[in-house]
């Protein structure tokens, strides 16, 4: 299947496993409109449908991975009187994004608003030393709506949430990395450090990372520890136990060999 067309972004494929999506609006600071977030959601859309990808990567052009909304297009809205649409996903197609597969966040510069709240709900985050976070929508009058604010409670703890949330201050990458929200702080290439890992993640089982990862999320969502593992086993892993990926994996190690994974029907 085709990748859907783009304009605001550049689709490239580290190895054919891999997605990588670049923002591309550097002079807009890689600021993202509306017809930007239904671009966006009808990527990550595909990545999931597409078989023989597993992972995802963002990055932005430039010196910023994501300044947040596109502000002149907002007050151009609020001048005509016109609401601003959103996908179900939420910013950039992936601030409140479900999904079935893993989405790494490679930030590369600031990180700010709508950009910050992609990262905070990217499956990982790693972070170039320059790097900065911040969630300044306080400072415009506006608030973080597109599912930040209760991820960030949850990925950093209630009193650092309430401070990024209410002061709109600016954290620099090694800060951001001591408080949860990054994995790793790079000081080369943040997104060549990304899609290492991510050939880590595509050299695993595509049906043992799907459904891992839907048990990390479900335990994100709020549902305890008990309730989570009981979802996970009646729906999830009933699907991958259908599958042929499971009995490869087994055989594989066996025969002591590397396993040939097939692409995930899930």
């Amino acid at each position: 299947m085709a990748p859907p067309p783009v304009k605001y972004c550049v689709l490239s494929f580290p190895t054919p496993e891999i997605l990588l999506v670049t923002l591309n609006r550097p002079k807009q600071l890689n600021c993202i409109s509306a017809e930007g977030n239904e671009e966006l959601d009808n990527v990550w859309q595909w990545l999931d449908a597409e078989p023989k990808l597993c992972v995802g990567i963002l990055t932005g052009t430039g010196r910023a991975f994501c300044a947040g909304a596109d502000l002149k297009e907002w007050n151009q809205a609020n001048a005509s009187g016109k609401q601003r649409k959103m996908p179900s996903s939420g910013f950039g197609g992936l601030s409140r994004r479900r999904g079935r597969k893993p989405v790494i966040a490679a930030v590369n510069g600031i990180c700010f608003g709508g950009g910050c709240e992609m990262a905070i709900n990217s499956d990982m985050v790693f972070a170039s030393s320059s790097a900065t976070f911040s969630l300044p929508e306080v400072k415009r009058g506006v608030v973080a709506i597109a599912g930040a604010l209760p991820r960030i409670a949850r990925v950093v703890g209630k009193q650092r949430a309430m401070e990024m949330a209410l002061t709109g201050r600016v954290l620099k990458a090694e800060e951001a990395r001591e408080w949860g929200l990054v994995n790793r702080v790079v000081e080369g290439d943040v997104v060549a450090e990304c899609i290492a890992v991510a050939k880590e993640i595509a050299g695993n089982s595509p049906d043992a990372v799907i459904v891992s990862r839907e048990g990390v999320n479900l335990a994100w969502e709020g549902l305890g520890a008990d309730a989570a593992t009981e979802k996970l086993i009646a729906e999830s892993y009933q699907k991958l136990l259908q599958g042929e990926n499971i009995h490869e994996g087994v055989k594989a190690f066996v025969e002591k060999r590397k396993p040939v994974w097939k692409a995930s029907k899930l």
